[in-house]
Order: structure tokens, then C-alpha cells, then sequence
């Protein structure tokens, strides 16, 4: 929407280092009571969910003597991206206070901006908004790492030039962008057209189906099946409502992985007609599978 009015968006990834292993107890414990309102028996549930824990290392049946463990959520827990979330609940104020949007999830920061190009104090919002959350984190013991903190600029070659001759600098994140990043599984380029995306599905989801082929003949087509799904067929369906109105040369690269990984699992030749096979096996092509994700969110919406 804001490249078609004429603006240049600007998303920047913040990176956190070692985020859940940082969080300190007591400022934990602090929000969950005065920011969140949990207090009594429920508080004391949390305090002792932290407290008393203990870590160890052992190699070759010997093992190292005991260290309690005095920060930190547990990685791997219910609790651990819920937790996490409340300490960096007041960050939400702080960008809040700066007018730029933001998205949060568990340890992975973004946020973005979309502005006239010509309007270059603008900018300077951005690296204002950067400013206090680096300070509050160091506040907070936790730290933003510079150098994998992304950014991308979204929007028409000369707009973004105009943005680009900017040189801003905070503590080492260079506010020039990159070609593209990755933001959750997904990689964003400058012009959304997510051909990077596609290509990178495309490259890994054959090196798997390879490895597959190879040792199709001593699988049941059970394993295999399952095999197929986790390597492939979920990595196609990762995220794929964003591809939505994409090309037909872009859905049809996709579908091409499709059909290949339902000729190793059927063990057929390629010469055979491959949609009577993604019948038999149930499987929607390409296109459908998107179609069919953007129902399910707007149902369950």
C-alpha cells in the first residue's frame, strides 16, 4: 500500500544474542507482577519455575560439579517464548513513543518504516527509535547484535537511491540496504517479488529430493511419504499465502518440485502424466495449496 502511494518502506531485523539465556529473574518477575498483574500463589508458581535450577556438563561418564543457573528462560519450554514476550514488553512503548510500527515475535524484532523519500528528518526517527532500544536493552542485559541487525529498503529504484545517499550510522548498523533478508523462514528482496524466496526453496527442496531418490528402493512408501513431507512438501507450504497472485512462471517453478517429489515417492518415470498421480495421492497442486491456505486463514479468522 505504501508503494502505491508513492512511498519507500524501510524494515529493519534486529538481532538478539543468546536473548533467552539474558533474561534477568527478578526484572522477570517484576513485569509479571506490576505489568502483567500476576500476584499471590501464581507469582510464587513463577519463582519457583525459575529459581533452584542447576546445569551441568558431562563428557565421557565424568561430569562437572554443579552451577546454579541465575538468568535465563528455558529454551524448549511452554513457558520459555511466553516469558520471554513479557520481559521485552515495555520495548512496545518505546517504539510506540518514536511513531514507527513494529512487529514482535518471541526474540526476533522488526521494525518498519514507510516514508516520502524526500522527506529525509525522517529518517532520523528511525535512528532515534534504534537509539533507545539499545539503551534499554543494555539496561535490560540484553544485546543487540550490530552486525547481523538487517535492513531492507522497499519501493522504486530512484525513491530508494534518494533514501540510500542518507548515510546514517548507529553503533555499527549501517542504514544502507541489503538486497534481501530473511524474516522468519522467509526471504524478502527489494521488490517483493520473492524470487529470491522461491529460489532458495526450489535449490534446497531438490538437494533433498536427491538424497531421497537414493534410497527410495529400500523404503516403504510410508517412510518415504514421510520423508517427502518433512523435507519438501512442508518447506512448499511454509508461508505460501504470501505468494498469492504471484507469476505463472513463479507458481509453475514450484509446482515442477511438486511433481518431482511425487514421482520419487510414486516411483514413476517422468514421461508419465503427473496429475492423475497428485490425485491418487490427494494432493492439491501448487496453486491450489495457496488458494486453499488463504481460506483457511480467513475461516479461522
Amino acid at each position: 500500500m505504501a508503494s502505491d502511494n508513492g512511498l519507500v518502506s524501510i524494515l529493519v531485523l534486529l538481532d538478539l544474542s543468546a536473548a533467552f539465556d539474558t533474561v534477568d529473574h527478578n526484572i522477570l518477575l517484576q513485569r509479571l507482577e506490576h505489568t502483567v498483574g500476576i500476584k499471590g500463589k501464581a507469582l510464587g508458581w513463577f519463582k519457583s519455575y525459575l529459581s533452584d535450577r542447576f546445569q551441568f556438563v558431562h563428557v565421557n561418564n565424568k561430569s562437572s560439579s554443579n552451577s546454579r543457573v541465575t538468568c535465563g528462560v528455558p529454551q524448549g519450554s511452554v513457558l520459555g517464548p511466553i516469558l520471554f514476550t513479557i520481559y521485552m514488553l515495555p520495548i512496545g512503548k518505546i517504539i510506540r513513543q518514536h511513531g514507527i510500527n513494529f512487529h514482535c515475535y518471541a526474540d526476533d524484532t522488526q521494525l518498519y518504516l514507510s516514508i516520502n523519500p524526500d522527506e529525509s528528518n525522517q529518517l532520523l526517527r528511525l535512528q532515534s527509535c534504534l537509539d533507545d532500544i539499545k539503551s534499554w536493552m543494555t539496561l535490560n542485559f540484553l544485546h543487540l547484535n550490530s552486525d547481523k541487525t538487517e535492513v531492507v529498503i522497499f519501493g522504486p529504484e530512484s525513491s530508494k537511491n534518494k533514501v540510500l545517499n542518507q548515510s546514517l550510522n548507529l553503533d555499527g548498523i549501517n542504514l544502507a540496504s541489503g538486497n534481501k533478508v530473511k524474516n522468519l523462514g522467509v526471504v524478502f528482496d527489494q521488490d517483493m517479488s520473492f524470487k529470491s524466496h522461491i529460489k532458495q526453496v526450489s535449490r534446497v527442496s531438490f538437494f533433498h529430493l536427491r538424497n531421497i531418490a537414493k534410497i527410495r528402493n529400500i523404503l516403504s512408501r510410508s517412510d518415504a511419504e514421510k520423508l517427502v513431507h518433512a523435507f519438501v512438501t512442508s518447506r512448499l507450504d511454509y508461508c505460501n499465502s504470501l505468494l498469492s497472485g504471484s507469476p505463472q512462471n513463479a507458481v509453475r517453478s514450484l509446482q515442477l518440485i511438486q511433481n518431482a517429489a511425487a514421482r520419487v515417492l510414486m516411483k514413476i518415470n517422468k514421461r508419465d502424466h503427473i496429475s492423475p498421480i497428485l490425485a491418487s495421492l490427494h494432493w492439491l497442486p501448487f496453486k491450489s495449496r495457496i488458494e486453499f491456505k488463504i481460506l483457511l486463514l480467513t475461516y479461522k479468522a
